[in-house]
């Protein structure tokens, strides 16, 4: 594999930064990893990319997308992570958009990707079920058939940011009687603002609000918004899961972390000498580092099956296994270079005694949060036990 960048590329990259240098909104620079933004700061910077037509490098250019060679989206995802962007949420961009082109009938591309593309609607993600995560096949929310409409009644959970969403793409069960549980399941989407609609807050252990519960009760959904053939949501679920794998990879995100990793390493003291000259700590870094310099070379790969023409296989299973093994890690790590300043609830006092504060480096008061919201990651998108009996099987033939 030839990693040395042509001039071309290497004179994209330099257009990319001072894009996102010139453009990026300054009051959102260090803010990319947290959970608590408002709905106007998740989407400001999706909105400029917009503009620009660089919202979606993925997609096909007759729907909206860059036209951009693999190298180049690959160098579009280290910019940001450079920066720590916060970039264009997947629900719409990585997650429908993909499977409304790719399956959907021509009015619902017309009525729904121009939205996704510019920002202007947020969607949501209606799969897992209080009884059917990695298992899906099992859920239970019902769509039946009422002349033009269905009607859908069930409950969704988990589903991210679900308080901001105008709309949620839907797993329904259309045939209850399917020979398989996965042959009677149907994609439908529906606008939040639909009467029967109720979310509710979940609150993550950090105590902030990111996920949520869904229920649909007798909510009435126009025949003309299922996307593809009913009973055949399952094939789409299955598309949309590998494009989701994909992305859960986050190699240019995890480089970064590294860096930041080794910058506190230097900083923090052991012994009165940092932490980065530790053999054992060294030692744990510099392994991360083999393993994603491992993960970062199968991502090239997967973009450039993509570019050929193909879509994600199999492959995204590795991506979304090594990826989110990486993350924990090192949230892992940088827990341990911090020591006692990672502890959630540690405050000290101003002079006056009054107005706590975080004690210790502000780079430690995120440590915590970062790493019990990072244990989820090897769960959604399908657990990563599912995703290594699907290498077991695509891959290894076993």
């Amino acid at each position: 594999m030839n990693l040395e960048f042509s001039q071309d590329e290497i004179a994209f990259r330099k257009e990319v930064r001072a894009f996102i240098e010139e453009n990026y909104p300054k009051e959102l620079i260090g803010m990319g990893s947290r959970e608590d933004l408002t709905r106007e700061q998740f989407l400001a910077w999706h909105k400029i990319l917009g503009e620009k037509g660089w919202s979606a490098p993925a997609w096909p250019e007759k729907y909206g997308g860059t036209g951009w060679t693999s190298t180049q989206r690959y160098i579009w995802s280290e910019e940001n992570a450079r920066l720590d962007t916060i970039m264009p949420l997947p629900f719409g961009v990585s997650m429908v958009g993909p499977v409304i082109y790719t399956f959907a009938n021509e009015e619902i591309k017309e009525r729904h990707l121009p939205g996704i593309l510019s920002g202007d609607v947020w969607w949501c993600q209606g799969y897992s079920e209080p009884g059917a995560g990695s298992d899906l096949a099992s859920l239970k929310t019902t769509a039946v058939r009422d002349g033009d409409h269905y009607v859908i009644n069930g409950q969704k959970t988990w589903t991210t940011l679900a308080q901001f969403a105008d709309w949620i793409f839907v797993l329904c069960r259309t045939d209850p009687d399917a020979e398989k549980p996965q042959e009677g399941i149907s994609f439908i989407l529906v606008d939040m603002k639909t009467p029967g609609i109720e979310v509710r807050p979940i609150r993550t252990i950090d105590g902030g609000h990111e996920v949520n519960e869904t229920w649909f009760t007798d909510v009435r959904v126009p025949v003309e918004n299922l996307v593809g053939e009913e009973n055949k949501g399952w094939t789409y679920a299955k598309f949309l899961l590998a494009h989701e794998r994909s992305g859960i990879a986050g190699v240019a995100r995890s480089k970064r972390g590294v860096e930041r990793l080794r910058e506190i390493a230097s900083t923090e003291l052991i012994d009165g000498e940092p932490l980065l000259g530790d053999r054992d700590f060294s030692r744990k870094i510099s392994q991360l580092e083999i393993d994603l310099t491992a993960l970062e070379f199968t991502e090239l790969r997967t973009l450039a099956r993509e570019s050929e023409g193909k879509g994600p296989g199999p492959e995204s299973s590795i991506l979304k296994v090594k990826g989110t093994e990486i993350q924990q890690r090192l949230t892992e790590l940088t827990m341990e270079a911090v020591g006692n300043y990672a502890q959630p609830y540690l405050r000290g006092a101003a002079d006056d005694g009054s107005n706590e504060y975080p004690v210790g480096p502000d780079y430690a008061h995120v440590a915590s949060p970062n790493y019990f919201n990072m244990r989820k990651t090897s769960i959604y998108g399908g657990s990563n036990e599912i995703q290594r009996n699907i290498i077991t099987k695509m891959i290894l033939g076993l």
